[in-house]
């Protein structure tokens, strides 16, 4: 698949030539093929190494990285179910288009029918599930679609994966996962000095999108519960890395910055979260749908706790670095201070003690390496950013950020999720 640029002013301009790249030759050489996996084999992958796995939203930021990850890396098939919406990106998979272990549908998993159809035709050992709005800010502007997807979307899946795994028999039963993705931002907020989030922290979700995920979670465990549905649930922390959406933080700065645009930054910038890089988070699922419990949860994080006005100062520093004949140097100039969103959470942080001791996953990217990797990325994948970046993503910014005045006269940039 061949990506094409519109940019007014080429970014190879002030862009090294070097950094140019193929998507999946820059993803795996940041180590897409890595296992942190030690643990003995247990019925997932005990099961037919060819029986396939069913990916929800596998076009968006996190599943594409999981789609070509799983396809590298176990390399049994995956049907990815996508509705393709504005996050949705068939070009993050250009690399395995034409694998013969790749199948793509456009479709919405709040089609039962559909659903039901893909689960009987391909029969999977798997369902692995990251289909959601997953936008706070597009979650204040518009609750409606995160209510439709991520409750009445997971209640659609759930109740075909029930009707599924009860027509499986033996190893085919035996083997069977639910693996429900989902955020840390169910837990609500955390003062300065308060533990991190653990896995029986209570819910306590601030913006209608960490409400209908903490809903979604409820949804599964009640059917592990009730139904027997052999399914396992993940709490992740803020993800970053190669094909994630520019609304939020690190790509929106990253873009921003190399066409001189304001790095809006909320409030103080002072909001602190904890990072993980996205392959990391990839091996973390892996390591729980072939390891992990039946009825748990496990949180995922990447043990880097950052203020988002550090993360935005670091980002500029790491353009200097690698943009040197920028017009736009020192890029922290182009910091902009604008009104804060409506509730929103002041730190997130990540106890991932559970799966380090039960499963040994550790993660594999510090910040700073994992952050070094992202820039590249970008840096590399101009003309991806640009594809991405369409009017109706521009309508959106402007909505967003009309209405927000500078509060300080220096700094700009979204936080992420």
């Amino acid at each position: 698949m061949q990506l094409s640029s519109t940019v007014d002013e080429k970014p190879e301009d002030i862009l090294p030539t070097s950094l140019f790249g193929h998507l999946w030759e820059t993803l795996n050489a940041f180590g897409g093929i890595g296992n942190s996996m030690t643990q003995n084999q247990n019925a997932v992958s005990q099961g037919s190494a060819t029986a396939p796995i069913l990916v929800t939203g596998g076009a968006g930021f996190i599943g594409s990285n999981f789609v070509l990850d799983w396809l590298a890396t176990e390399g049994s098939p995956v049907i990815n179910l996508d509705k393709l919406t504005y996050a949705g990106n068939p070009a993050n998979l250009a690399s395995v288009h034409d694998n013969p272990n790749y199948i793509f549908v456009q479709g919405d998993i709040c089609d039962a029918a559909l659903v039901a159809s893909l689960l009987e035709a391909h029969k999977p050992r798997a369902i692995v599930h990251f289909a959601a709005e997953s936008h706070v800010d597009r979650s204040i502007h518009g609750p409606e679609a995160f209510l439709r997807t991520n409750i009445d979307g997971t209640f659609t899946l759930l109740q075909a994966a029930r009707q599924y795994y009860e027509t499986l028999t033996g190893e085919a039963k035996d083997c069977f996962r639910f693996m429900h993705v989902s955020t840390d931002e169910v837990y609500g907020t955390l003062t300065p000095d308060a533990p991190a989030f653990h896995e029986d922290t209570p819910f306590a979700p601030n913006s209608p999108y960490a409400a209908s995920k903490a809903s979604s979670d409820h949804l599964v465990r009640a059917w592990v519960h009730t139904y027997g549905l052999p399914a396992i649930i993940t709490n992740c922390s803020n993800n970053y890395g190669p094909f994630q959406f520019p609304e939020k933080l690190i790509p929106l700065m990253i873009a921003n910055a190399l066409k001189g645009k304001p790095l809006p930054v909320y409030g103080d910038g002072q909001q602190i979260r904890d990072w993980l890089f996205v392959l990391d988070h990839c091996r973390a699922i892996r390591t729980v749908l072939e390891n992990g419990r039946i009825g748990e949860t496990y949180n995922v994080g990447g043990n880097n706790q950052r203020a988002n006005l550090d993360v935005v100062n670091t980002l500029c520093s790491l353009l200097d670095e690698f943009v040197p004949n920028s017009p736009y140097k020192p890029h922290t100039q182009l910091i902009t201070y604008v009104k804060d969103r409506p509730g929103h959470d002041r730190r997130y942080a990540i106890d991932a003690r559970k799966i380090q001791r039960d499963l040994n996953w550790f993660p594999q990217e510090s910040f700073e390496t994992g952050l070094r990797k992202t820039v590249e990325w970008y840096l590399g994948n101009a003309a991806w950013i640009e594809d991405v970046t369409s009017g109706a993503y521009q309508h959106w910014l402007t909505k967003n950020y009309a209405s927000r005045e500078s509060d300080h006269p220096a700094a700009t940039m979204e936080v992420a999720r």
